[in-house]
C-alpha cells in the first residue's frame, strides 16, 4: 500500500512540476511573440519633433556626393543588384554615352526598372541625385 501511495505522490508531484514548467514556457512564448510583433521602426516626417533631431545631412552642413553614394547608393550600385550599374565599372560610361546625363538623372529621380524613385534616398534633392550620379560616373 505504501508503494502505491509513494508512486501516486511522485506522479502528482511530477504532474505539478510539468504544469508549472509548461505554464512558465507559455508566458515566455507569449513575451517572445509580442516582442516579434513590435514595430521595427518609426516613420518620421521632416520637422516632426517627436522623432528626435536626427538629420540625413552630416553635422557639418550639406551632404556631399560621396556621402550620398556611401549611405544611399552603394547598397545596390556597389554590388550591381538587379542590374544596377556598378560603381567603378564601364557600365556607367556606356549608359552615359547611350542616354546622356540628363536622362540618367531623370531616371534616378523618377525611378527605373527595379530602382524606386530616388533610390533609397527619399530626402535627397534633385541636385543631390545629380551629384551622386556624377560621382559614380567619375569612379
Amino acid at each position: 500500500m505504501k508503494a502505491i501511495i509513494s508512486k501516486a505522490s511522485t506522479a502528482l508531484c511530477t504532474l505539478g512540476l510539468t504544469f508549472t514548467a509548461l505554464s512558465a514556457q507559455a508566458v515566455t512564448s507569449e513575451d517572445v511573440i509580442a516582442e516579434r510583433l513590435m514595430p521595427v521602426g518609426k516613420v518620421c516626417l521632416q520637422g516632426d519633433e517627436s522623432c528626435g533631431s536626427a538629420s540625413a545631412a552630416p553635422a557639418g552642413g550639406a551632404r556631399t556626393a560621396e556621402d550620398t553614394v556611401a549611405t544611399a547608393c552603394n547598397s545596390c550600385h556597389g554590388t550591381g543588384v538587379l542590374g544596377a550599374p556598378k560603381i567603378g565599372s564601364g557600365e556607367w560610361a556606356a549608359r552615359l554615352d547611350a542616354k546622356g546625363l540628363d536622362t540618367l538623372v531623370s531616371n534616378a529621380i523618377s525611378g527605373i526598372g527595379a530602382m524606386p524613385p530616388r533610390g533609397t534616398c527619399a530626402d535627397c534633392s534633385d541636385d543631390d541625385i545629380k551629384a551622386a550620379i556624377e560621382y559614380m560616373i567619375a569612379q
